[in-house]
């Protein structure tokens, strides 16, 4: 739940104080907090390969 939190927080479009970042931006910045052990290394894992970002982001996400 924490994985997608971040995902979500990370890519919001709708927050007045600042821009929802990009789908690869967000995943880098998760991926710096996976190095830095910051979220767990497996569930982020699990999270790309379950490919649900994916989906996520053809829901919510702009196509840019």
């Amino acid at each position: 739940m924490a994985i997608a939190d971040i995902f979500e927080v990370l890519t919001a479009s709708d927050r007045p104080y600042k821009k929802g970042k990009t789908l690869s931006e967000a995943l880098k910045i998760m991926s710096f907090m996976k190095n830095d052990q910051h979220i767990d290394s497996e569930l982020f894992t699990l999270f790309l390969r379950t490919g649900v970002y994916k989906t996520y982001a053809k829901e919510h996400l702009k196509p840019e």
